[in-house]
């Protein structure tokens, strides 16, 4: 079963979007972004979310200790980053908490993925060199994966089924891709969890 994550949430009638469907993941940015929430809106947001929806928070390049104070006091479930962290900065992190931690890479050629064949991540996310945008880069320059990842870049309901079975991802990402004029839109997200059903 293709587990989804559905990125980008910020209103509070996003949550109300993504609990009348069934779905495994939501993203919280915490990074500089038009998607970014505060501490507050985040712990908010979360309380209204169905328990069995996991909240990934997306950080890119912050201080272990601003991760692990949204960890602690419960308003995330799982870790992703996607800056420029090394083994080492995931190493130490791994350390500090038993959360799952997901690593976001630019796939641009043949032999990034490879790269991070011994990551100390829980999972890679194979992204678009410019993730959130809404582009998606060549599936064939994946290759050989040896571990579970999520698959994101430029996915829609379009296009997902197509993307499932050529790379066949532990999980699909997807922000833009079930957005209108910037915001999230119910209808885009229950297509594209049903587009993903059909494609599995």
């Amino acid at each position: 079963m293709i587990r989804i994550k559905i990125c980008g949430l910020s209103r509070l009638c996003d949550i109300d979007a993504v609990n009348a469907v069934k779905l495994d993941y939501v993203g919280f940015v915490f990074a500089e972004s038009r998607r970014k929430v505060t501490t507050e809106q985040a712990a908010k947001l979360k309380q209204l979310l169905r328990p069995s929806i996991s909240v990934v928070g997306v950080f890119v390049d912050e201080p272990a200790p601003s991760i692990l104070s949204l960890v602690n006091s419960g308003v995330i479930d799982v870790i992703q980053l996607h800056g420029s962290e090394n083994e080492e900065y995931i190493f130490e992190l791994k350390q500090l908490t038993n959360k799952p931690v997901i690593k976001a890479i630019s796939v641009q050629s043949k032999g990034d993925v490879q790269k991070w064949s011994e990551t100390a991540a829980d999972f890679l996310l194979l992204d678009h060199k410019s993730g959130g945008t809404g582009h998606s880069f060549d599936w064939d320059l994946i290759g050989k994966v040896d571990g579970p990842f999520f698959l994101a870049g430029g996915l829609n309901a379009e296009n997902v089924t197509k993307a499932i079975k050529k790379t066949t991802p532990f999980a699909v990402d997807v922000s833009s891709g079930v957005e209108t004029n910037g915001v999230k839109n119910p209808i885009k997200i229950k297509e594209f969890i049903k587009a993903v059903i059909n494609g599995q």
